[in-house]
């Protein structure tokens, strides 16, 4: 058996790890920390207090910031007593591995501590090229190979898809209605999922967080949609509700228009042996098999005919894919690959600097520029 690695994650502090309600990332990283205590690694969790998990947890602030709006005015006072809590135990651990972005760069760089930081968003902001430039050293780990396409000078050492406890969602026959679920933001394109539905003239139930920043575009573009009589808005829903939602579902609509990162959603779906019909954006083509876990679009008109075509899909073969692609297990053992693999340069970087100045002190080498 190979030795057990000392690893300390560190997660958002927007929501508890696990979410209570919508949360992507945080998600993400509780199906990882579970999957790495149960494969016998010595797992350190940096979250918000009110977390849930098997192992040791350092509490980041004392409860999720979107709870409470008096923590959430300022995050930064919490990721930074955070931070401070790592570098304090940073020689405890055999790797860091950030879930937080960009925040710990400055921190991981003097540590001198193998690191590994999982990008789990858009790359196409303008700020991040002199940013990765400047902190070229960090490696990387990508959530699909698209995502790195609008930044591919960047550190990128892996990519490593998300995953799912296997008995977290239970397969199910579908039925009469197609399922949303996602984020009330533009570009989840909810309108383009509500159009697909009437126009297939299929029921659609739809499950979304509205945040107080999209709640003018939700009175203003989605809530005029939901009278429609083939349309129910359900709100916002945890893993429980989630499951009987899409397992009962026809089809999952992921009608996104920009470049989607990886989409959980989708193999929550897959999960439930419930297909997605989903438009060709960033990551659609990477997580869903075409004609297998259902099918990737170019427009409403397509995903309208795709509506009538998923009687020619196998849901069996749905969880399987989910089974083969995307389980949490298989997440973990890519990532404790990667952890070795960051270890293993690490130490390779250390023994050729010290070689380095051996060689300087004993003049068999001219000094390097400095």
């Amino acid at each position: 058996m190979a030795s057990r690695l000392r690893i300390a994650l560190l997660a958002p502090l927007a929501e508890s790890v696990p979410p209570r309600g919508y949360g992507g990332t945080e998600r993400v990283v509780s199906y990882l920390c579970e999957a790495l205590v149960a494969q016998q690694h010595e797992v350190t969790l940096f979250a918000s207090a009110d977390s849930q998990t098997q192992a040791q947890l350092v509490s980041g602030a004392p409860h999720a910031l979107r709870q409470q709006a008096s923590s959430a005015a300022l995050p930064m006072v919490w990721y930074t007593l955070m931070l401070e809590k790592l570098s304090r135990r940073a020689d405890t651990f055999d790797l860091i591995h950030s879930h937080v972005d960009y925040l710990a760069f400055s921190m991981m760089r003097r540590l001198g501590k193998p690191t590994l930081t999982t990008m789990h968003g858009r790359m196409d902001l303008p700020e991040y090229a002199p940013f990765f430039e400047e902190f070229g050293e960090m490696p990387l780990v990508s959530i699909t190979d698209s995502q790195r396409g609008p930044l591919p000078a960047a550190n990128w050492a892996h990519t490593i898809y998300h995953g799912l406890p296997a008995h977290l969602y239970t397969p199910g026959k579908g039925g009469d209605y197609l399922a949303f679920v996602g984020r009330m933001s533009p570009e989840k394109r909810v309108d383009d999922a509500i159009r697909v539905a009437i126009e297939a003239g299929v029921p659609i139930k739809i499950a979304a967080k509205v945040d107080p920043s999209e709640i003018s575009y939700f009175e203003r573009e989605i809530e005029p949609l939901l009278s429609h009589e083939l349309v129910e808005f359900v709100g916002e829903i945890g893993d429980a509700e989630k499951n009987a939602l899409l397992r009962g579902a026809r089809a999952l609509l992921f009608m996104v228009d920009w470049p989607e990162p990886f989409g959980l959603a989708m193999i929550e779906a897959m999960a439930c042996g419930t297909p997605v019909i989903a438009r060709r954006c960033g990551s659609i083509p990477e997580v869903v098999d075409h004609g297998v876990s259902g099918f990737v679009c170019d427009g409403v008109k397509e995903a309208v005919e795709a509506v009538g075509a998923l009687k020619n899909l196998d849901r069996r073969l749905v969880r399987q894919t989910f089974e083969r692609r995307f389980s949490a297990e298989r997440m973990a053992r890519d990532y404790v690959l990667a952890y070795r693999e960051q270890m293993l340069a690490h130490h390779s970087r250390n023994l050729r600097e010290a070689r380095g100045v051996r060689f300087r002190h004993d003049e068999q080498a001219p000094p390097r520029p400095i």
